[in-house]
């Protein structure tokens, strides 16, 4: 194989791979389109078989009528054998003919109508299956993608941003040391005004002279002084 040969096959494969990337890349929204357009050729499906059944229709009538009018002459017929006039007779009878030939015509024709519609109708029936079956699954597919779009993202944050969690970690520490030094603030504030008030209840008892009294060295001497009487 020459260099240029080489080439070309070459560009050709690189073509190829980057239009299986592309591919690739827009899957799903690729599939998303053919639902879409599948539902489309779908309603116009339904739209071509209501055509259908309305010519199956109009032949079922046509071939009732015949049916009614060969019945209809075939009476006429016996009526005139009954009163001798066959020549009569032979005339309804090919008028019978005629009308027989019409309606194997229209037997034909509604026959034709009835199983292609038939056909149609099933069709139609196992295409909506599909699509029905194809839309619960580009819904899995796109669950699946976020599911997938999320782990990745906390992944590449975890592996990535581990000097972020651990500043996030002491941000966090730093929060909780603040609030800890504000309740112990309020924990002092109301133990110091409890101190303060049970010192102001110890002064108002001792000058009234109630409960325990200064054990200064005047008070001792006195009361030694009290014990040589």
């Amino acid at each position: 194989m020459s260099i240029f040969k080489k080439i070309m096959t070459a560009i050709r494969g690189g073509a190829s791979e980057a239009g299986e990337a592309i591919i690739d890349a827009n899957a799903t929204r690729i599939f998303e389109q053919e639902i879409r357009d599948a539902e489309n050729h779908l309603t116009k499906a339904k739209r071509d078989l209501t055509g259908v059944m309305a010519e199956q229709m109009a032949a079922k009538r046509e071939v009732d009528r015949l049916t009614r009018e060969i019945t209809e002459h075939e009476g006429y017929a016996a009526q005139a054998l009954e009163k001798g006039d066959e020549s009569l007779a032979l005339a309804v009878a090919e008028k019978i003919a005629n009308l027989e030939g019409e309606l194997a015509t229209q037997q034909q024709a509604l026959d034709s109508f009835t199983g292609n519609a038939e056909r149609l109708k099933e069709l139609v029936k196992k295409s909506e299956r599909q699509v029905a079956e194809h839309k619960r699954q580009l819904s899995m597919v796109k669950t699946t993608e976020s599911v997938q779009k999320a782990t990745s993202a906390i992944t590449d944050n975890f592996s990535s941003s581990n000097s972020k969690l651990l500043s996030a970690k002491d941000s966090l520490e730093r929060i909780k040391a603040k609030q800890q030094k504000f309740d112990d603030q309020m924990k002092a504030a109301e133990v110091l005004e409890s101190e303060d008030s049970d010192a102001s209840l110890a002064a108002q008892l001792k000058a009234a002279g109630i409960g325990s009294q200064d054990n200064s060295a005047n008070s001792v001497l006195e009361r030694i002084k009290a014990k040589q009487k």
